[in-house]
Parts: C-alpha cells; structure tokens; sequence
C-alpha cells in the first residue's frame, strides 16, 4: 500500500524504481495524503504532470540526513510550514505553548521547530548547497512583506530574506508552481524567472512601473509608515487591478508580483480530482493517526476565497476575495469516495469553503476589472451590485442529500447571515433549517458594538438581530427547536472596556452564555494585526484604541463569561474602572451582584431582599446575617 503514497524515504522511491527525482517537498505537518493539506494538493498535481515528488515530512532540524537520505533533487526544494503558521501552531493568543499539535502524528506537539520555513530552508542549502528552494504556504505566504511579529513583539524582515529561499509563491500557488516546474525543467535558472503572478523574488534593482513601499528599516521603527505599507498591501491584493509591489530590505528589495488569477472551474475539478489516498500515511498508524484528518475526512471544499474581507482574517491576503468554485459534478464525484470508505456512516460533515453560502464572485465586475479597490462587497452593508443568490448551493446540496447511503449533509464552514438574509428568497434559509443543522448553528457576529464591528469590518448588531429573528421564526414555522451559537471575539483594536460591558449587556438580555470567547490574535498578514501594532487603521490612517495591556485583555475577557464564578472579581474591577458599578446589584439589568466579605472571610450575597427594599443600604441584612451566624 506504502507505494500508492507519494516517496517519504529512499526505500519508497526504490520501490517505485526511481533512479532520480524531480522534488523534495519539505512540510511541517505529518503526511496526510488528502486535498484539503496544501503538501498533498501540490505534490499530487506536480505529479500528474509528470514530475516526481517525494515528500518530508517534519524532518528532524538536528538529522542531516534527514534530507540528504534521499539524493539530491534534479529540480529543487519546495518548502511548506503546513496549513497553519508554526508560531500560531505552537503558541496561544497569551503566548502560551500549545500542548498538542492535530498535524502531527497522535497530536503529539513539538515535531516541527518554531519558524519552521526558516529552519527547513536552511536544511535545504545545508544539504544541498546552490539548488532552487522555493517557499509557499500559508506561512511564507502571509509573512511575505515586513511584518509585525506577536510573539516577538516586533517587526521582522520579510521570510524570504530571513529563509534565503529563492522564490516565494504566495495565496494559493497551483498555476505558478506548474510554471516555475516547467521552466526549471527547461533549464532556466530561477533568478531568472521574474515575471510570474502570485510570486515574490528578491532583486538588486526597483522593476519598471511598481509601486515602492516604505522599506524594512523605515517600517520597523516608524509606526505610521507601517501602517501606510499595510495599506498598500491590502489595496493592491488583487490578480486584475494589482501593481507590483517592492519594499526595499538593506541593499535588496523585496519584489512581489501582482495576484495569480483564481483558477477557473475546470481547473478547480481537476485538482480535486487527483489520485488522493484520502488518508494518513501508514507510518502514522502506530501513533494512532493524523487528528486533524477527522476533521476533514468526510468534508467536502466546494469553494476558495472569500468576499467577506473580516479584517482580522487572512483569507483576503492569502486566497483572495474573488470566489472560486467547484462544478456540482465533481463535488458529486467526490461525495460518492466517501460513501464508499468504510468508516462513512450516512454523513457529510460539510460542504463549503471559507464561507460556505459562496459560491461565485461577489458580481461579474470583479472577472472584468478585478475587486474594487475602496469598497468593499459587504461592509458596512451589501453592496447594491452584489448579485445575491443561494440557487446553486441549494440545487448541490439537494444533490448530496439526495444520494444512497446518505443520511445528512451538515454545513459546518462559516455562514455570513449579512449575505443570507439579503437574498430576498427564503428557499436556502428554509433548506438550511430543515436539512443541514443538528441542533445548533454557529455564526460569527464577533461583536455588538458598532464602534468595534466598524474596524472588525462586520455588519452591524442589526443585521444579526434580524438573521436571529429569521432563524427562530424559521425553525418555529418547521416544528424544529434549534439554536444559534455565537462566535464573539475579545480585545479586537478598537475595543475599550464600555465595547466589551455593551456586548456583556447584550448577552444578559438575550440570555447567552458562550462556552467559548476567543481573545485576539494578531497573525501575520491582517488589518487588525497592523492596528494592533501601530494604533492606526490603515484604511484610515485615523488612530484607534487598542487594548494591550493583559490585565486589562482578561477583563474583556472576563466580561463575556461575566456569569462564572472564576471571573468574578475581574469583571466587578472592570465595571467599577469603567463607571458602570449600576450593573453591580440585584436589578434585573445587573451582570454580577455585590460582594459582602462575612466574619469568617467567605463572600456573602444574601442580601438580595435588604437591597431591593432600601436600595444601598445593606444594614439590616447585615444584622440578619449577623444573627444566623451566631
């Protein structure tokens, strides 16, 4: 079975009778040979254009072997820090070290080095000195420019100067590997391919008609100039309207060509359609697997790209906001591999992308001119030529539903509800509601506060109100008794103390307890990140507050879960710092109530009766109290 897998040692590419090989692709996740792990997509489609690959994965930094044993390539080194950055793998949004890792075997953590990028392109040039290495995923990708490092607290170069790589292929890189392969493989050397979309390379020189940006050494001190390289970045993120792109680091500069086009549908099939194992590698079997394959192994990626534009997102960086989608056919194709795997049990576990309601571009302009370059499709409302439309995903999920052995389609990517509730037929909603939730449906408001929403780039709490309302009107009229959960978010720039007591009185009067809040995490290659580094929003170049400190991140925090007991005295500090003591009592309105220290040191709040009567005085119930005690 070993050699239905692409090469990981130089026993598989004897088994295959290979006396050569085009490719090493170096990976920090584990092997999972599937098309949702970047390694597997790009390798298997290298492979069916006739290179050959062989895969490494999480090599040992302290083995050299671990990449000589091999031989060396013919072509060159292809590097990936796997699906997720290595820094947000290891590190939580305190900075606290991860315990477990999903894409290594057993979940076990700590079997790829922290900027692993970086440390396997220093591997490669160890092991095989002057041969192409080229660096994509979502790390290269996302850390292409200088940027604002959490962890570090500053900024670094761009990871192409710091990897020494030679190229870096950014957003979703298919077409441009495929080029980069065939001129290599018609002997022309890398430095001298310098004219590929969705590529970068470092030059000696600024290229005609490119826009520069402030350098390294100017955005690494200079917050405003920081935030005015963001900007550009972000305006220019486009495969039609973009410019290239330099930013000089010491004598260099960094070059970055404008967006490669998004793939067309038949392209899209394609990929999706390669000769796939759909599992772990077998190595992984005695660690008992990949744990991040279960998430994935019964889903189906129907689209790419996002016209969503969240500003704490990375998507509009990496895959773009133009929306690319797989024909129902194919997906179809797709759907009856998994009926057929032995561990299917009758369900789908999603069907979707980044956001899954996406199935085409936001409207037929951005084929034509490209996305618009100050506007946005769904902030601050949907766009008047937007061509709202849930038609094709209905008709492919009625499709999937429709087939043997299957029992339910779930829809587990995001939903935007903006977009949902604009389509002025309810036939999506309704099929939504009956067919494709259990129970619960997570949706991702973020925030209620306008002033936070605003640089979240999020609808407002209106929007969301009337998506509830549709919802549970929706669910009551079908006989079903299901629930929305919200994804809400801490600590976003622009978040004061009153943003977050606002959101914890919003939760109160709608009686929502989240189980889980997520703490902003500013990750490389987003808008948020930039504000939360320089205080300024790109867009705007207009300050705006951003709540660094940690205790008073623990606050907001604590304010979204003001109901637990643990949280208690972090969030009675955060309503008495912020004048709002009113929501300290036993109204109807209040978050917490008062806290009463007894003789014995124990906190009292049986005073309920004494405060609704004389309001303030707490007298006579202490005197009660006091009795009981003796």
């Amino acid at each position: 079975m070993n050699n239905l897998f692409l090469p990981i040692s130089k026993k598989d590419m004897q088994e295959r009778e290979w006396d050569y090989y085009d490719f090493l692709f170096i990976s920090g996740d584990a092997y999972v040979d599937h098309p949702s792990f970047g390694t597997a997509l790009l390798a298997r489609l290298l492979e069916a254009n006739g290179y050959r690959v062989c895969i490494c994965p999480q090599p040992d930094r302290n083995n050299p072997s671990a990449l000589t044993s091999f031989g060396r390539p013919r072509l060159g080194v292809l590097i990936s820090g796997g699906v997720i950055d290595s820094m947000v793998n290891h590190y939580t949004a305190s900075k606290k070290k991860r315990s477990n890792d999903v894409y290594s075997p057993g979940g076990r953590a700590g079997l790829r080095p922290d900027r692993c990028v970086i440390v396997y392109s220093n591997m490669a040039r160890n092991a095989f000195g002057d041969i192409p290495v080229i660096i994509g995923g979502t790390e290269a990708s996302l850390r292409r420019f200088a940027h604002y490092d959490y962890w570090q607290d500053s900024v670094r170069r761009s990871i192409l100067v710091d990897s020494g790589a030679d190229m870096l292929l950014f957003g979703m890189g298919e077409r441009t590997l495929l080029t980069v392969a065939e001129k290599l493989a018609d002997g022309i050397p890398i430095n001298r391919i310098t004219n590929l979309a969705g590529s970068c390379y470092i030059s000696d020189k600024v290229p005609k008609n490119s826009i520069v940006l402030p350098s390294f050494e100017k955005v690494k001190d200079d917050k405003e100039a920081y935030a005015r390289a963001a900007a550009m970045q972000y305006f220019e993120q486009d495969s039609i309207r973009g410019k290239t792109l330099v930013q000089q680091h010491g004598e260099k500069y960094l070059v970055q060509l404008p967006q490669a086009k998004p793939l067309s549908q038949k392209e899209m099939d394609k990929v999706y359609s390669l000769n796939y194992m759909r599992a772990w590698h077998p190595i992984y079997d005695k660690d008992g697997g990949i744990p991040a394959l279960e998430e994935v192994k019964f889903s189906i990626t129907s689209s790419r790209g996002c016209f969503g534009s969240c500003s704490f997102c990375a998507l509009t960086f990496h895959q773009g906001r133009v929306v690319q989608s797989r024909s129902h056919a194919s997906i179809l194709a797709e759907a009856q591999k998994l009926i057929w795997d032995k561990d299917f049990k009758g369900y789908i576990h999603d069907v979707g992308g980044p956001t899954a309601n996406f199935r085409a571009p936001a409207c037929q302009k951005q084929l034509k001119s490209g996305t618009c370059r100050d506007r946005q499709c769904l902030y601050p409302s949907v766009c008047p030529n937007a061509e709202v439309n849930h038609k094709d995903y209905s008709e492919l999920l009625r499709k999937l539903r429709a087939l043997p052995k299957v029992k339910k389609v779930f829809i587990r990517s995001g939903i935007r509800y903006d977009y949902l509730i604009a389509d002025k037929d309810d036939t999506f909603f309704r099929e939504l509601c009956e067919h494709h939730v259990s129970g619960q449906l997570k949706v991702a408001p973020e925030h209620i506060s306008d002033n936070v929403l605003r640089y979240m780039g999020k609808p407002g709490v209106k929007q969301y109100e009337k998506f509830c309302k549709k919802f549970y009107d929706i669910n009551k009229e079908i006989g079903k008794e299901q629930y929305l959960v919200p994804y809400l978010m801490s600590s976003h720039p622009g978040s004061t103390l009153r943003d977050a007591i606002d959101l914890a009185e919003y939760l109160r009067k709608n009686n929502i307890r989240p189980e889980q809040v997520q703490d902003f995490y500013p990750t490389p290659g987003t808008l948020s990140t930039a504000m939360f580094y320089t205080g300024i929003d790109p867009r705007t170049m207009k300050k705006v507050y951003v709540p660094r400190d940690p205790h008073e991140k623990a606050m907001q925090r604590a304010l979204l879960q003001s109901s637990r007991k643990e949280n208690y005295k972090l969030v009675q500090e955060a309503l008495i710092k912020a004048g709002r003591a009113d929501l300290i009592g036993f109204g109807p309105h209040c978050l917490i109530k008062p806290e009463r220290r007894t003789q014995n040191g124990s906190t009292d709040f049986k005073r309920k009766r004494a405060f609704n009567q004389n309001q303030g005085g707490f007298k006579k119930a202490d005197r009660r109290a006091k009795g009981k005690r003796n």
